[in-house]
């Protein structure tokens, strides 16, 4: 299985206010979205758990699983550290 390296990583506040992950492949970001994500639930969630899982698999670009998890932060308005 694929990790999907990010070329550029992602900083983020998790679910405990004021800790902060940074996410630099496709797996760590599933990881954040099934574990340290504040809702389980949205269509962008649910669109970044599906590219996640298509880069792993070898059927999609890493930078297509950063861009989705980029828009699941927007709808769950999580903090990007930039």
């Amino acid at each position: 299985m694929d990790e999907g390296s990010w070329e550029e990583p992602i900083t983020f506040e998790s679910n405990k206010l004021g800790k902060y992950w940074t996410v630099t492949s496709t797996a760590e970001a599933a990881r954040a979205l099934m574990d340290k994500w504040p809702v389980g639930a949205g269509e962008a969630y649910q669109a970044a758990l599906r590219t996640c899982l298509s880069v792993m698999r070898g059927t999609d670009e890493p930078a297509a699983a950063r861009q989705a998890f980029l828009k699941a932060a927007v709808e769950a308005s999580v903090f990007i550290r930039p």
